[in-house]
């Protein structure tokens, strides 16, 4: 099997019990440990302030970066407003959504999608694909943490650029498998790492970092089969000094674990 049974960390949350079984069958031990988890932000007031300016008439473009993101604002609006009105605005916009997911909420609520943004859905593929399209004013709905790069990307086209945050990301409640990963990480116990997203090694260090072992946990890491599920995540891990070793030919969760065994199978021991 190609994984021949090394010890597999991941830092899913949601689809922990999926990973676990992607990576037993590819061949390899998982550990799972839980990095981050979707919390709504405490206040909402940033999103009803855009919703205000929405009903008012004042964008021309929105885009959607997640699909939890756009489930969560549309409930979060609906708590004040009716559940449509959000939806019927939406319908004098240049809707542009980033990936499937996106595509896939959108069209449950029959808005039309004038613009699905191409793999690997970064931002300089959302910069791309709306570049030649018209719209000066433009809300950006966020996925957990401001992307200065596309705001700013944004803005040099000439347009003007609402961030929406919607929701936020938190370390889980339960760090003891966090910190259980941790001790054997450093023990060197661990062949393999993947990473289904930027946050996921952002958390890990910070959590590293709250025991007075970030550096420590990054030269662990440093000698370990680093996978990253694309370029977004890649450049979060590069930021923090670590190398993945490849980066799958679509960036799905299944086809992560199948070529980063794949690959891993390839090294010389």
């Amino acid at each position: 099997m190609p994984f021949g049974h090394a010890r597999v960390l991941a830092f899913e949350s949601r689809r922990a019990k999926e990973m676990a079984e992607l990576i037993r069958l590819n061949g390899g031990e998982p550990f799972i440990a839980p990095a981050l988890t979707e919390v709504p932000l405490e206040h909402n007031e940033a999103a009803f302030a855009f919703a205000d300016r929405l009903y008012a008439g004042e964008f021309e473009m929105l885009i959607f970066l997640t699909g939890v993101g756009a489930r969560l604002l549309h409930r979060v609006l609906s708590t004040r407003d009716p559940e449509d009105r959000f939806l019927q605005a939406m319908r004098r916009l240049v809707i542009v959504a980033r990936g499937p997911k996106p595509v896939a909420v959108l069209r449950e609520w029959k808005i039309p999608v004038a613009l699905s943004v191409p793999e690997p859905n970064t931002w300089r593929e959302v910069l791309e694909a709306v570049r030649t399209t018209p719209g000066r004013s433009v809300a950006v709905q966020e996925y957990g943490r401001t992307n200065p790069d596309l705001v700013a990307g944004l803005e040099a086209q000439g347009r003007q650029v609402l961030a929406v945050p919607v929701y936020q990301w938190k370390l889980p409640d339960d760090t003891a498998p966090l910190s259980q990963a941790l001790e054997e990480l450093l023990d060197g116990k661990f062949e393999a790492v993947l990473f289904t997203t930027g946050i996921q090694i952002e958390h890990f260090l910070e959590f590293a970092a709250r025991q007075g072992r970030r550096d420590a946990a990054i030269d662990a890491l440093r000698q370990t089969f680093i996978a990253s599920i694309g370029p977004t995540c890649s450049e979060s891990l590069r930021g923090c000094g670590l190398s993945p070793a490849i980066e799958p030919s679509h960036p799905k969760m299944g086809i992560l674990v199948r070529e980063a065994a794949a690959r891993y199978a390839e090294i010389p021991r």
